[in-house]
């Protein structure tokens, strides 16, 4: 499909043509990490693990966010376990193959250099928002 996005046409992939059972088939062997339980960790972990994804999430150890995720009654309300689909960042970003780095722009900044070092061949990296990704020559995400 053709859809103008301010003057500008692009060619767009719509759920007919790419249908969730196709998404499903193409990624079935594929494991998505994501980083960050925050403001968008929750919705997109728990989409994507309802529409039958394989995911993890890694989140950083410590942190406010890490006490809710792990914390029994979070982690069992919504389905994520310790130590088999619950994970600090580090241990996430190796075991996944599609990374979706969902941290705060001051927490992708931080965390980078951790990241970075999971990255190889076979490996997807996905942003849900790019100012660490736009701004590269201040953030040293590259």
């Amino acid at each position: 499909a053709q859809i103008n996005f301010g003057g500008v046409e692009e060619k767009v992939v719509t759920r007919e043509e790419f249908p969730l059972e196709k998404a499903r088939e193409v990624l079935r062997d594929e494991t998505i990490a994501v980083i960050g339980y925050g403001v968008q960790g929750p919705g997109q972990s728990l989409n994507l693990k309802d529409n039958g994804f394989n995911v993890i999430v890694g989140q950083r150890e410590g942190s406010k966010s890490w006490d809710k995720a792990v914390a029994l009654e979070r982690a069992v309300a919504d389905g994520w376990v310790p130590g088999q689909t619950l994970f600090g960042i580090e241990e996430a970003a190796e075991r996944g193959t599609i990374i979706q780095y969902l941290l705060s722009d001051a927490g992708q900044i931080a965390v980078w250099p951790t990241i970075e070092k999971y990255l190889a061949p076979g490996k997807a990296l996905y942003f849900s928002h790019g100012f660490g990704i736009t701004y590269k020559e201040r953030t040293g995400i590259v």
